[in-house]
Order: structure tokens, then C-alpha cells, then sequence
């Protein structure tokens, strides 16, 4: 009876410890076994040209991102297929490559882009596998537009960008190095990228006046002395002629304001003789009515034709200076218009 309860038991004991050693087994086989490998290219700065040629499919993505460690799966997927799409897979960590997240412009993450010989497009789809492969098998690329002119990652503009964004991943694992390894506050970090930001100015600045200097090749002495000296005749020629150009410009100046001068001393002296010759045709019809009404009137008394006589000899004496002023008029008239045309050829 006892030997009866004691064969299960053994049996028990026995049937644990091949379990045991079979997964022991196991394990031990599996820590041997070599890890499946991954068929999802990493990129860097040194092998992204690979892009260039043939079709690929790119996910950019950094360890701390929890929406890329999602598409993880989903991308070892994509890539194992990869040789039945015809379509290399690759990845690039944008904390070890930060030149490469500025060389395609990545502003969030992950993201995805598409290149067919030298042609990147941006694919804004989800990171699934079966999303990913109908945008390869039904070419919906084709109604992506492309990434050209400065924003193809291959253009100079990109390079330059690129640059910027290696410098600046530089910096901050020294501020990191700076701030976590050596322990030193932040505020020391960001005095030290001052000072070290302004040497390098002044570097940059003297480093360009020396290239300057070498550039710039100064003329011998005695051809400059030369040059000098062919320069004074031609500067003072040149002031000769200007000097000569105002003289004439006064010159001409003068001339026209003497002739306006005289031309109007010759209409003022033209209108005085006319206002003259006015004058002296309005005084002649008034003596002519003078005389015809002494005819017209009838004889008066004898006392009063003695008084009219003594006076019309009183009017005579006065009255016969009238021709000679006329005659004084007309002479002064003719003097004035010959000294006008003797004025004229002299102008």
C-alpha cells in the first residue's frame, strides 16, 4: 500500500524535473541562437546618397517619441516585405542624425518620405502596414507633389541646412556633457556659448581682412605717382572748360538783359510820343473853332469892338508862339528818334 502511494509521487517528480530540463534546454538554445536581424536600414550622414538611386521608403523617428515607438512594428513589417515590393526601407534616429532631420526639413514626428530616383516625396499617411504597402502596389506617389527646387534634400539650400542643424546637435550634447557628466549649472553652460560665440566673431572677422589684404594688391608707388600726375592736366582741363562754359553762360545772360533793357526804354520813349502828337492834334481843332466863332458873331458897339481890338492884339501877341512850339516839338521828336537809331546798331 505505501509502495502504491510512493509510484505517483515518483512519477510527479519525475514528469517536473524533464520539464524542467527541456526548458532549460530551450533557453539555452534560443541565448545561442543569433537575434533575427533587422531588416529596416539605418541612415546616416555618411550612407543617405543610398536614397538616391532606386525606390525607397524613409521614417524618421527619436527613442523618447511615443507615436514612433507605435509604428515600430508596423515598420519591421513593411520592410520584410520589402523585397516583394521591390522597395528598400530605411530609418534615421533624428537625436544621432540631426543633420539629416534638417536636410528634410522634419518638424514633427515621426515622419515618412518617399524617394524614387533622386524624387523625395512626403507621405502623410498612417504609419500602418497595410497603408504602406497600397501607397507602394497602387503607386499613389505618383499624385504626391514632389519635393523640388531648394526643398529637395540634394540641393545646396538643404546642404546649408543641414549644417545648421549638425552645428546646433553639436552644441547641445556639449551643453548636455556640460550640464550632466561634469555637473556644471546651466547659466556657466550659457555664459561659456557667449564668450565662445564671440571669439569666434572676432576670428571670423579678422580671418576675412586677412584674406582681404591678400586679395587686394596695391600699384607701385611710382605708378600711382604717374597716374596722379596724368590725372591733375585732365582735372584742370576739365575745370577750364567749365569755367569757360559760365563765362559764356554769363555772358549771353548780360546780353539778353541789355537788349530787354533797351527795348523797353525804346517802347516807353515810342508811347511819350504818341501821347505828344495826341496832345498837340487835340489843341489845333480847338484854336480852328476858336476863330470861326469870332466870325459868326455881329458886330458889336464901337466901345466894344475898341476893347475886342486891343484885346485880339493882347490874343495875337500870345497866340502867335503856337507855330514855333510846334515847330520845337517836331525837332524834339526828330532828335530823340535819331539818337533811338543810332542807340540800336550800337546794342
Amino acid at each position: 500500500m505505501a509502495g502504491w502511494r510512493r509510484g505517483p509521487l515518483f512519477a510527479a517528480l519525475l514528469t517536473a524535473w524533464v520539464l524542467a530540463v527541456a526548458e532549460a534546454e530551450t533557453d539555452r538554445e534560443q541565448a545561442a541562437r543569433p537575434p533575427e536581424r533587422s531588416l529596416v536600414r539605418p541612415m546616416t550622414a555618411s550612407n543617405w546618397t543610398l536614397v538616391m538611386e532606386g525606390e525607397w521608403m524613409l521614417k524618421f523617428y527619436a527613442p523618447w517619441c511615443p507615436s514612433c515607438q507605435q509604428t515600430d512594428s508596423e515598420w519591421e513589417t513593411f520592410a520584410k516585405n520589402g523585397e516583394i515590393l521591390q522597395i528598400s526601407v530605411g530609418k534615421v534616429d533624428v537625436i544621432q542624425e540631426p543633420g539629416l532631420s534638417g536636410r528634410f526639413f522634419v518638424t514633427t514626428l515621426p515622419a515618412f518620405f518617399h524617394a524614387k530616383d533622386g524624387i523625395f516625396r512626403r507621405y502623410r499617411g498612417p504609419g500602418v502596414y497595410e497603408d504602406l504597402q497600397n501607397y507602394i502596389l497602387e503607386k499613389k506617389w505618383q499624385a504626391v507633389e514632389p519635393l523640388t527646387g531648394w526643398k529637395s534634400p540634394a540641393s545646396l539650400t538643404m546642404s546649408g541646412m543641414a549644417g545648421l542643424f549638425s552645428i546646433s546637435g553639436k552644441i547641445w550634447h556639449l551643453h548636455n556633457y556640460f550640464t550632466v557628466t561634469l555637473g556644471v549649472p546651466a547659466w556657466c553652460s550659457y555664459f561659456i556659448f557667449v564668450i565662445a560665440t564671440l571669439i569666434f566673431g572676432l576670428f571670423m572677422g579678422l580671418v576675412l581682412v586677412v584674406i582681404s589684404e591678400c586679395f587686394y594688391l596695391p600699384l607701385p608707388r611710382n605708378l600711382s605717382e604717374h597716374s596722379e600726375q596724368n590725372l591733375r592736366p585732365e582735372e584742370v582741363h576739365l575745370t577750364e572748360q567749365l569755367q569757360d562754359v559760365e563765362e559764356e553762360k554769363d555772358d549771353s545772360n548780360e546780353e539778353e538783359n541789355k537788349d530787354s533793357l533797351v527795348d523797353d526804354e525804346d517802347e516807353k520813349e515810342d508811347l511819350g510820343y504818341e501821347e505828344e502828337a495826341e496832345e498837340d492834334e487835340e489843341d489845333g481843332p480847338a484854336v480852328g473853332a476858336d476863330e470861326k466863332s469870332d466870325a459868326q458873331d455881329p458886330e458889336p458897339p464901337r466901345e466894344a469892338r475898341e476893347d475886342e481890338g486891343s484885346a485880339e492884339v493882347g490874343d495875337d501877341s500870345l497866340a502867335q508862339p503856337h507855330p514855333a512850339g510846334t515847330e520845337a516839338v517836331g525837332d524834339s521828336l526828330r532828335q530823340r528818334r535819331s539818337q533811338h537809331a543810332d542807340k540800336g546798331p550800337s546794342a
